[in-house]
This record gives structure tokens, sequence and C-alpha cells, in this order.
């Protein structure tokens, strides 16, 4: 039986929010910090697949790519601008540096046993383009988001869902926006890029209203370990 793609794509949502609250459990600061890197490589292999959800054309890598803003916010949060800035950049040069090595792997002639050349090709032989698209609205989004977010934590400071949910919706319509344009114009008609874009973007929506208890869990393990370790003799 042939599962359908709307349940699956909750249960994806809640894979994720439960890895990288493991990853913050169990690795701290630098478990998010590696989650931003895993998920930007991940969110550029998932985006090459469209898929039906919710009865809107759409491609995957929403839910993996919307958690690396929760991963930055929950640094700003409970460590420092700084830190989230450093790690958005980290995520850029990840995603930089695994395009040019598949490009020369792309490079090598296979043996007449290899069974991975035509996979890796129809993967990473387009993903130039896709890479640029990405690395331009990673760059811009993310550090509005960092700046947004900021910004409304000084100006509301007890509202942390204010603050988590205002500066991922809208700095996930900033990267909806360009990278939508930047890596299929011209590859899809102008009708399916609109699906794409707007139930892209309201899946982001979702993805950003959910992570809201994420974040408030990880505030608050934050705090009590912070009080415990001052706590010990």
């Amino acid at each position: 039986m042939t599962l359908d793609n709307n349940y699956i794509w909750f249960f994806m949502l809640l894979i994720n929010y439960s890895l990288i609250s493991l990853a913050f459990r169990f690795f701290k600061k630098e478990g998010l910090i590696a989650w931003v890197v895993l998920s930007s490589i991940l969110a550029n292999i998932q985006v090459l697949k469209t898929v039906e959800l919710f009865g809107f054309v759409t491609t995957l890598g929403n839910i993996v790519y919307g958690t690396s803003f929760l991963a930055t916010d929950i640094l700003g949060e409970c460590y420092s601008k700084n830190e989230a800035k450093k790690t958005v950049w980290l995520g850029v040069f990840t995603l930089v540096a695994t395009t040019v090595v598949m490009q020369i792997s792309l490079w090598f002639y296979p043996h007449s046993s290899d069974m991975a050349q035509g996979p890796l090709k129809a993967i990473f032989g387009i993903m130039p383009r896709i890479m640029i698209s990405s690395i331009t609205a990673y760059i811009c989004s993310q550090h509005f988001d960092v700046w947004f977010y900021h910004y409304l934590k000084q100006k509301y400071p007890a509202k942390l869902w204010i603050r988590n949910n205002f500066s991922t919706m809208i700095s996930q319509l900033l990267d909806n926006i360009i990278f939508t344009l930047m890596a299929f114009w011209g590859v899809f008609e102008v009708e399916v890029l609109w699906q794409i874009f707007v139930s892209t973007y309201l899946l982001k929506w979702v993805v950003a209203i959910f992570d809201t208890p994420v974040i408030y869990w990880a505030k608050s393990y934050h705090q009590r370990k912070v009080q415990n370790a001052k706590e010990l003799p």
C-alpha cells in the first residue's frame, strides 16, 4: 500500500524536529552547528524532487531547510548573535565545498561496472544552478533572519514566539522569492512555478509555526543547564 504524501510530510516534520532536539540535547551548540551544515546539503538535494502535497505541486526540502532557521534562532537566543552569523557562513561554505567536490567527482570516467555515475550526474549535474540560487537566497534570508530576530528580541524581550515566528516567516518569504526565480525560472511553466512558490512558502510557514515549542524547550533546557553549572561547587 502506498503511503499518502501528506502523512509522510508530517512524519518527516516530526523526525526533523526530533533530530534537531536530540542534536541540541546531546551536543549543545556544536549539535546545532552540525545540523545547519547537514541541512544545507540535504535541502539542496531534496529540492530536486517535485511532489504533490495538499493539492499543490511543490518541491521537497522545505522542512529540513526551515529547521536551519530554527537552529540559528536557538543559537542566537541561547548563545549570541555572532554565533548565529558564524553558523550561517559555515552553511554557505559547506554548500560550496559539497558542490565543488561533487563536480570534480563527475569528471572521472566511470568503469564499465559502475552504477553510480548516472544517478550522481542526475543529482549533482544540475547542482551549480541550484547552488548559486541557494547560496544567494540563503545569505540574504539567513542574515535578515538573524538581524530581524535580534531586532524583535530588543523590541519584545518577553515574547519569544513573536521573534521566532515573525523573523522566520518573513525571512522565508525573502528566501522563497529569490530561490524560486533563480533556480526554476525557465525550467517550469509559469503556472507550475507559481504553484511551487506558493506551496513551498506555505509549507515553510507551517514549519515555522510548529517549531515554536522546540525553541521554547531549547531555551528552557539551556537555562537549566546554565543554572545547574552555576550551582556546582
